[in-house]
């Protein structure tokens, strides 16, 4: 076993992975992002005013008029 080749590979693998994914969001990935985001605040008061009262300007948002 070839300790010092495992260790630059694992080191390399470190590296890549460090590196911020610079792809821009798609549809799915800013969908998934406001979900979450929503699913966080959903107990919050103010965000439920925000949600109803249509201050929200997502075109996908759930607004329970």
């Amino acid at each position: 076993m070839d300790v010092d080749r495992i260790i630059t590979e694992i080191e390399w693998l470190e590296r890549t992975f460090a590196v911020p994914d610079t792809r821009p969001l798609g549809p799915r990935d800013l969908a998934a992002a406001n979900r979450r985001h929503d699913e966080l605040l959903a107990k919050s008061p103010w965000f439920r005013l925000w949600q109803q009262y249509g201050v929200c300007c997502r075109p996908d948002s759930q607004r329970s008029d």
